[in-house]
C-alpha cells in the first residue's frame, strides 16, 4: 500500500485527487463515427485513478488501444446539471482475472480538455 505521503487525508492514499468520480456517475462517447454511442458507469476501483468498466467480449474494445483520445460526454451526478464534454486520453485497458469484477477490462481515463458541447472546440 502506498504511503500518504502525497495527502494529508489519512484515508486518501493517492497522489492525485479523485474529482471525476464525485462530479459525474457516467460517460458516453463513440470510439468512431459509425460504431454506436457507448454508455458507462464511472468506476473508482483503481488505486491509480478513474476508469470504466468493459466486458472482455463487448465490440467497443476492439476499437480502443491505449493513448486513444476520445471526446466523452460526461455525465453529472445531478441530473439537473448539464453534461460535459471533455477530451479523454485512455491510459490503460487492463484485464480483470479474479474477483468480482473478472471477465471485465478497467479501461483508465486520463481528462486531458474540457470541450464546447456545440462546436467541439476547446474551451
Amino acid at each position: 500500500m502506498k504511503s500518504d505521503v502525497f495527502s494529508n487525508d489519512p484515508l486518501e492514499k493517492r497522489a492525485t485527487p479523485r474529482t471525476i468520480i464525485d462530479q459525474y456517475r457516467s460517460v458516453e462517447f463513440s470510439p468512431s463515427r459509425i460504431e454506436p454511442v457507448y454508455q458507462f458507469r464511472i468506476r473508482d476501483i483503481s488505486s491509480s485513478g478513474t476508469g470504466i468498466l468493459i466486458k472482455e467480449e463487448s465490440a467497443v474494445l476492439k476499437h480502443m488501444e491505449v493513448g486513444d483520445i476520445l471526446n466523452m460526454k460526461y455525465n453529472p451526478m445531478n441530473s439537473s446539471d448539464s453534461p460535459q464534454y471533455l477530451n479523454t486520453e485512455i491510459i490503460h485497458i487492463t484485464k480483470i482475472d479474479d474477483g468480482q469484477y473478472r471477465g471485465n477490462c478497467l479501461v483508465g481515463l486520463l481528462v486531458l480538455e474540457k470541450q464546447d458541447a456545440d462546436s467541439g472546440t476547446d474551451v
